[in-house]
């Protein structure tokens, strides 16, 4: 690990004249939590993409003004759900906040999670999936958009082309284009096989604090051995730049009595946990809690954050500015140095060579 971001889910809800959270508030905090992250050296603000909840939902307007309002850190997704996109209009979308950014866009894909609608982007009109949860549809979109996102045409001019100086069927790619762009894209792996597929497509990897398996191993030794499969994947398709990883943890470091106190660990919190979701069974990772010696010495002891290049830290983020910042500075004071931190002064964030 020589980086660490800040991974919101957005959550928001309640009546704000008893203390709860509008989805205004909620937006309006991440703003504020990013410029506060941005000077603090953080190197990347990240935000978690659910539909039909009360939570942070279409990404671009909120990572369109965090780019506009920092300066260095990276902005991103984990993970935009590909079952409820238009890959082309996604494709101009992404690359107009590329250029917005300054190339400092980290954008995360997948077929997205279990959701509370039922079949949920038929709503959004893509249907055709025989696939119950739309699998199908997202794998179709993905290359569709990557494909638009490295210039290549998706469709041809009319006869009498209108408003473009282009000569008659010649092929025609969406605009903007933001060079580069595609190697800025991570898709969201839930198991050591999917890892080896965004290898082979030569795309960056993220992984969460779930994997959608469970072989008796320990979460960071699963999510170590995914990192691996994927590299060597990478490596064996003959890819050749440096592609980044990263993985995401729960870290809460205790500092004061207020810490203590809020961020006890429960029963069981402090363990990997096994479970049922979408169908599988799945390993959920554990929460770290405790001073800053104790959480160096766990996480050095971590093979996934030690292998990945990111760590992103998943933060309360209902519970307002003022405690999420604190989260991060604590953590970018006390505990990330030890781990090999560079903070965002130091240049935008490189992956790891593939070794032969």
């Amino acid at each position: 690990m020589r980086a660490f971001g800040f991974l919101s889910f957005g959550h928001y809800g309640g009546r704000p004249e008893q203390g709860g959270l509008s989805a205004r508030q909620m937006l309006h905090d991440a703003l504020d939590i990013s410029v506060g992250a941005d000077e603090l050296g953080v190197n990347g603000a990240y935000f978690r993409v659910h539909h039909f909840a009360t939570q942070s939902a279409s990404p671009m307007p909120l990572l369109s003004a965090v780019a506009a309002r920092t300066q260095r850190i990276e902005v991103g997704t984990g993970v935009i759900d590909m079952r409820y996109e238009n890959p082309l209009y996604m494709a101009e979308e992404a690359a107009a906040l590329d250029l917005i950014a300054d190339g400092r866009v980290a954008l995360g894909v997948s077929r997205g999670s279990p959701e509370p609608a039922e079949r949920g982007w038929e709503a959004f009109g893509y249907t055709g999936s025989t696939d119950p949860r739309g699998a199908d549809i997202a794998r179709e979109k993905f290359p569709q958009f990557l494909a638009a996102i490295r210039g290549e045409p998706m469709a041809r001019a009319a006869a009498q082309p209108y408003g473009a100086p282009v000569s008659p069927g010649a092929g025609l790619h969406i605009e903007p284009q933001s060079p580069g762009l595609d190697t800025r894209i991570w898709w969201g792996a839930g198991s050591r096989e999917s890892a080896e597929d965004v290898g082979r497509q030569g795309l960056n990897l993220m992984s969460s604090t779930l994997l959608t398996e469970a072989t008796g191993a320990s979460f960071a030794d699963l999510q170590a051995e995914q990192i691996d499969r994927y590299r060597e994947a990478f490596r064996d398709a003959g890819h050749t730049r440096a592609p980044r990883v990263s993985v995401s943890r729960s870290v809460f470091p205790v500092i004061t009595e207020q810490d203590r106190r809020l961020f006890g660990l429960r029963p069981g919190d402090g363990a990997d946990q096994i479970g049922i979701i979408d169908g599988h069974r799945s390993t959920f990772g554990r929460t770290f809690v405790g001073e800053p010696d104790q959480l160096i010495e766990e996480l050095r002891a971590d093979a996934a954050v030690q292998s990945a290049d990111t760590l992103m830290l998943t933060i309360p983020s209902q519970a307002g500015v003022e405690l999420n910042l604190h989260i991060l500075e604590s953590f970018a004071t006390h505990v990330a140095p030890a781990l090999g931190w560079r903070p965002n002064t130091e240049g935008p964030v490189q992956g790891d060579p593939i070794s032969a």
